[in-house]
């Protein structure tokens, strides 16, 4: 059973008026209502997922080079995975971290992301992404504890894929990246389904689709959709030949480009 952090549509339930709060603070109950960032509170429940979660379930050994590659993961959240990379500051081999990975993807601690891929001449075929698992401990992990203007785009992608995982298949949830480093955050692919790429702007007038274009050269079928912070009801971008959204209707706005309906 997999249980999401509080979901954009959760919030006012919380009394959570200020988006901002939520990608600050994340997604659990506790730390959400917090009226200061709590941040004891995700040091407490870091050294408990290590006593409870893993010592119970998997009993590993090396309790710091774990827990550096989680907070190495936080830290570089949303980027690809290079464990090799990671390997001489953990202390341990690749190997290692590759078990260290499952774990966590397992207990649920980080979101792994693989690539969408049919053109392995052009495209990323094997390295994943990674996300935390809640956007309070990123801001945890980076040291954030007000958030800047540069700041939030990196954390509503994070919150747009909660939405995304509570709502689809974690086995049709990936990104997409060419050669040429052109990317796109997240596909959806849905099998007997058209893809649609998906692109997170906190704001619409700022919103770089250039890389929709690489993409659909590739997978000419497929639907865009960008999914903004200011965005209300989807509404079709026909100059962009696109779909603006918002979280609200984002699971509509996706079942409107699978169908093929605009």
């Amino acid at each position: 059973m997999h249980l999401p952090p509080v979901l954009f549509s959760e919030l006012p339930a919380f009394g959570v008026r200020n988006i901002k709060k939520r990608l600050l603070h994340g997604g659990l109950p506790e730390n959400l209502v917090a009226e200061n960032f709590p941040e004891k509170d995700y040091a407490e429940w870091i050294d408990a997922f290590w006593a409870r979660d893993i010592q119970e379930m998997f009993r590993l050994e090396r309790r710091s080079a774990f827990l550096k590659l989680l907070e190495m993961l936080m830290l570089q959240s949303g980027g690809l995975c290079e464990l090799t990379r990671m390997a001489t500051p953990c202390g341990v081999s690749r190997q290692t971290l590759v078990n260290y990975l499952k774990v966590l993807e397992e207990t649920g601690a980080v979101h792994v992301l693989r690539p969408f891929a049919n053109n392995p001449q052009r495209e990323i075929t094997a390295m994943p992404k990674v996300y935390g698992f809640d956007t309070g401990f990123v801001c945890y992990a980076k040291g954030w504890r007000e958030l800047r203007s540069e700041d939030v785009g990196l954390l509503w992608e994070h919150l747009v894929l909660d939405e995304l995982k509570a709502r689809f298949a974690s086995s049709e949830i990936f990104y997409w990246r060419d050669k040429q480093k052109h990317e796109v955050d997240f596909i959806v692919a849905r099998r007997g389904c058209r893809p649609v790429a998906l692109e997170c702007k906190w704001e619409l007038q700022s919103s770089d689709t250039s890389n929709f274009a690489s993409f659909a050269s590739l997978y000419p079928d497929s639907r865009l959709v960008v999914i903004a912070s200011d965005a209300d009801k989807p509404r079709i971008n026909r100059a962009q030949g696109y779909v603006e959204t918002g979280l609200a209707e984002l699971e509509a706005a996706i079942g409107v480009a699978m169908d093929g309906k605009f």
